[in-house]
This record gives C-alpha cells, sequence and structure tokens, in this order.
C-alpha cells in the first residue's frame, strides 16, 4: 500500500481492548489521526505493559460534546487544538499538570505556548507538535516564484487550479495576512477585508476541501495549489511525488499547534501523565512528527537528535528559525467575534 492509500484509508479509528481475557491496563486516549499510528503506540504499549485504546475526532467543538457526555473516568488523554485549551479548561476537562516533569526546556521557546496551555498560572496540557497553514502545490505545474506571495498565489493565473482547506481559522488567518492585518488584532472592524480577500481566493478556486480531500486532489492533479496547506498535507506524499512541496510567502502564513494534556476525573492519573511525558520526549516526538497520517514540527528539539537527516529535511528543520519568525499564530476570536467569523466563512462556501 502506497503513502496515498494509507491516507485514503485514515479514517476513524477506535483501537478495541485485547480482549475480555485479558487482564491487561488500558488507557483511553481522545485524539488527532497522528496519534494512531502504531510506531507512535506501540512503543508505550511495551513499556508500560498496558493497552492504549484510541479514539480519533476531527474539530474540538466534537470532543468537547463528546466529553461532556461521556462518565468521568471514561477518557484519560486529550490532544487538542492548542488554542483551544482554554475552552476545556473552561468545562473542567482537563487536570492541571506538573510542570516539572514536562521536558518544556528543551521545547522550541516559541511553541512553549504558556499563555496557551495555562489558566491563571496553572498548567494543563504542553504543546506537542506544530506546523503551517501555507501553500502547498505542485512544483512541476506551477511557477515556485508565485507562490512565494500571497498576492500571486491565489491569483486569477490559477484559476480552477486551487483548493481551500476547509478550516475558517487559519485560512482567514492567511486572508487576514494578505491584508496586512494581524492574527492576534483581528476585530469586527476587519472582517469587511478579510471578507473581500476570501472572495477572491473562492472565486479562483475549484474547491474546499477537507484534509483527505486536499491531499488526494494535489497528488492525483485535480488541483495544483492548496490554500491552507502546508508540510501536514505534503510531507507524506514527498517520498513518491516530491514535486509537491510547500513554502512561506515572504507575508508569512499562519502556524497551528496542538497540545496534549490529562482528562480531570481519570482513575489513572499516573499512567496518563506518563503517556503525556512519552508523547513530549525526544523518541516520541520524532514519532509523532513523522506520523503515517501527517507530519509536522515536534515541539521537542532534542527530537532532532532522533530523527534522521532525510527526515529533517522534510520537515525543513534547519529552516525553522525564520519560518518561526515570519508566521503569525491561529486567530484566537472570543465568541461573539467566532460567531462573526463562522458566518463570514460560511458565506465564502456558498458562494
Amino acid at each position: 500500500m502506497n503513502r496515498l492509500q494509507k491516507i485514503l484509508h485514515s479514517t476513524t479509528i477506535l483501537t478495541a481492548a485485547a480482549g475480555a481475557a485479558s487482564a491487561q491496563e488500558e488507557l483511553n486516549a481522545l485524539v488527532w489521526c497522528d496519534h494512531t499510528d502504531p510506531a507512535l503506540i506501540e512503543p508505550f504499549e511495551a513499556a508500560h505493559g498496558v493497552k492504549v485504546n484510541l479514539r480519533e475526532y476531527e474539530g474540538t467543538g466534537a470532543a468537547l460534546a463528546l466529553l461532556e457526555q461521556s462518565r468521568p473516568g471514561d477518557w484519560d488523554v486529550l490532544v487538542i487544538d492548542g488554542i483551544d485549551v482554554f475552552r476545556a479548561v473552561e468545562a473542567g476537562i482537563l487536570a492541571p499538570l506538573p510542570t516539572d516533569q514536562l521536558p518544556t526546556g528543551d521545547f522550541f521557546p516559541e511553541v512553549v505556548m504558556a499563555d496557551n496551555n495555562s489558566v491563571d498560572g496553572v498548567t494543563y496540557a504542553v504543546t506537542e507538535k506544530f506546523g503551517y497553514n501555507t501553500i502547498s502545490y505542485n512544483s512541476s505545474k506551477v511557477d515556485p516564484v508565485d507562490m512565494e506571495s500571497l498576492s500571486t498565489a491565489w491569483s486569477e493565473k490559477y484559476d480552477g487550479r486551487i483548493s481551500i482547506y476547509d478550516y475558517y481559522l487559519p485560512v482567514m488567518g492567511m486572508a487576514a495576512i494578505a491584508k496586512g492585518i494581524k492574527t492576534a488584532e483581528i476585530g469586527s472592524d476587519d472582517l469587511a477585508a478579510i471578507g473581500s480577500e476570501l472572495s477572491t481566493m473562492r472565486s479562483h478556486a475549484a474547491s474546499v476541501a477537507g484534509v483527505v480531500a486536499a491531499q488526494t486532489a494535489l497528488a492525483t492533479g485535480e488541483v495544483d495549489i492548496v490554500v491552507g496547506g502546508g508540510e501536514w498535507l505534503t510531507a507524506v506524499l514527498a517520498e513518491e511525488q516530491p514535486e509537491l512541496t510547500w513554502t512561506i510567502p515572504k507575508e508569512g502564513a499562519v502556524r497551528w499547534a496542538q497540545s496534549i494534556g490529562v482528562v480531570a476525573g481519570t482513575e489513572k492519573p499516573d499512567l496518563a501523565l506518563e503517556f503525556v511525558k512519552y508523547i513530549a520526549s525526544p523518541e516520541g516526538q520524532a514519532r509523532l512528527a513523522t506520523s503515517s497520517c501527517f507530519w509536522g514540527m515536534p515541539a521537542n528539539a532534542k527530537a532532532g537528535e532522533v530523527l534522521s537527516d532525510d527526515q529533517k529535511a522534510i520537515l525543513r528543520w534547519d529552516q525553522q528559525p525564520d519560518y518561526l519568525a515570519l508566521t503569525q499564530l491561529y486567530p484566537a476570536p472570543d465568541a461573539d467575534l467566532d460567531i462573526e467569523m463562522q458566518d463570514l466563512w460560511l458565506e465564502t462556501l456558498q458562494q
């Protein structure tokens, strides 16, 4: 099975218990698809003699709804978008973490993100992986020079050859950056300008697609550019299709980060913490960074001692200082602004 086939077969995974007769201890984790790779999970299971049951989800709202409907103790570990940690804390879903047991001193300083992972001085999660929502493209089909600027990346020149990643926050963040608006400063008064840029983008796009559909469209030649793509979209395809690549335009792009924490009410707090510590370790980070579902940069810089030179080259390891300086975090709107942004996104999709 090639990498594209693996992507196409990457669907919601629930790893069942080893069997009714087994007395093996279990850990239940609600995760993104990159955590379902056996290469990541099996070393932890072997080291601790446990079975990790994984449930994959998409969208923070879906995870919070599932957790709120579950009984205390049903879930032990949660992976969540870094900007949404505060929502989980407000809902009473995450437990405090002992910061003295987390290797954040080895992290890239820009992705420790204490403001995101802590509330009122208490740490509830730790950044585990990051990357960029930017421009992915087929270098054999488009002019790479055009991809170095947001003014030309989604221009009329590529009409009908573009797909837009179907997630409003990073794509609206890119539209804001194209208009010279900082993602951290987006307000209601900026939505008209952002909406204008989104309309231009949408008018030249053949599709608005989720992760698998966008990857497939680029890999099969249905489109040549994915707005909102990045290393997470093309790295898993690099071995078989090296012409599929990505760049960060001169204006910048949006940086995503995902976090991991222990679910409040877990009956296995020690084991759950050990899993978080494993994921944050150099070995766990290297495996997570190169997961078969999607690649991304490890938060722990010491993972570079575990990754191969080829893997680091695909991740653009040596270029990270420039990328980190050039990119901005996801927009983090309050509840009212978030509703306005979602409404604008729906209007854009209907164009």
